[in-house]
């Protein structure tokens, strides 16, 4: 559906307000996801075919899953499966619920492919979250693949507090999920960042994995534990919060929230939408979220799954994200810019280069660019 998306739906979407065509959007999955036929037509045009990965414990029935930001309140979960996506991560979810920042806060810069959004963590809070969560397991409506909550820390709880304030929201919502990813990277939330700095983050994964019970214990009981981090820090910084992998049983990266800086523009309409404040996503943080994959794939020698995000927009990006050592890739900007067949039509693609170039796993692929 990619040409009939982009001809004939993006149009009649992009001309209404970003965060209410996001919001429309949502709600007719939401309501598809209520219904087996519905969820059935869905998954019989865009569900993707198998290509395993497995990581971190978990089995993936493809490696494109969805990133966080697009169902932040859980509201279309039996859908994301039948729209071809190998697992979904719902949030961010803060432990209280709160509105966000004040609209309009989500910008398209369409000649650029770009997403610019200062969101600002809204959502209905983890218990309400949980609840939701806890009525699709009551429908028998919950999917096959691996399902991810993204953590925040709400927006009235001070830094100092911040530690207490995930491993709440982490405590409410710990079976239902089967990863979680602490976020600490998004640029929306007044000083948030500022919990990348080593000792911050190793409080924070210190009163989470208080939580997740003791190591070693059975990892069926005991959800990975990954750390979204931020495309501006430096490598020297993303080294400082390796250093936290063993101590604190971090399983996973995910590479790289949204970024502050902008690209160069004489497009009057571009500039405009680049002096908004907030992060941007899209194509062109394509090139440095891959940067900070191959960094973190190189310290780590290969041996710390990474999750790469940033301007994927189809099977090439994936390609350039998984050979830079991304174990899994996820969409966000791709899936507003390319439509719902966005996950089918990449992972197609990875299986016909895969067939191309001689390669049978998925996984030999990491890190060899």
């Amino acid at each position: 559906m990619g040409w009939p998306y982009r001809k004939l739906v993006r149009p009649l979407l992009f001309a209404q307000d970003a965060e209410r065509a996001h919001n429309s959007a949502l709600a007719m999955l939401g309501c598809a996801s209520r219904s087996r036929l519905a969820c059935g037509v869905i998954g019989s045009i865009y569900g993707a075919p198998e290509l395993p990965v497995e990581v971190f414990g978990l089995k993936f029935p493809n490696p494109v899953g969805l990133a966080a930001g697009m169902d932040k309140h859980a509201a279309a979960v039996p859908a994301w499966e039948r729209l071809g996506f190998g697992f979904s991560e719902l949030g961010g979810v803060t432990w209280h619920a709160q509105p966000g920042n004040p609209s309009p806060r989500m910008f398209r810069a369409v000649a650029d492919a770009a997403i610019v959004n200062r969101m600002g963590f809204n959502n209905s809070g983890a218990e309400a979250v949980a609840q939701k969560l806890g009525e699709w397991k009551k429908r028998r409506r919950w999917p096959g693949h691996p399902i991810g909550i993204n953590l925040g820390k709400s927006k009235v709880t001070p830094l100092e507090e911040a530690a207490g304030d995930y491993a709440s929201s982490f405590n409410a919502l710990r079976d239902l999920a089967d990863f979680f990813v602490i976020n600490v990277s998004s640029p929306n939330t007044p000083g948030l960042r500022q919990l990348q700095d080593k000792a911050a983050l190793d409080e924070i994964l210190a009163a989470i994995q208080e939580q997740n019970g003791p190591q070693p214990a059975d990892p069926r009981h005991r959800p990975p534990i990954l750390v979204k981090v931020a495309p501006d820090l430096s490598f020297e910084a993303l080294d400082e919060i390796l250093e936290l992998v063993g101590p604190r049983h971090i399983a996973g990266i995910v590479a790289t929230n949204t970024t502050l800086s902008r690209p160069q523009t004489n497009d009057a309409v571009l500039q405009r939408i680049y002096s908004e404040t907030g992060g941007l996503s899209g194509r062109p943080l394509r090139a440095r979220s891959t940067e900070v994959i191959r960094h973190l794939h190189k310290q780590t020698k290969g041996r710390l799954p990474i999750i790469g995000v940033g301007g994927i927009f189809d099977a090439d990006d994936a390609w350039e994200k998984i050979t830079a050592g991304a174990s899994l890739v996820q969409i966000y900007s791709g899936m507003v810019y390319e439509g719902p067949g966005i996950a089918k039509s990449i992972v197609t693609g990875l299986l016909q280069r895969m067939e191309k170039e001689g390669v049978r796993k998925l996984k030999d692929l990491a890190g060899t660019a």
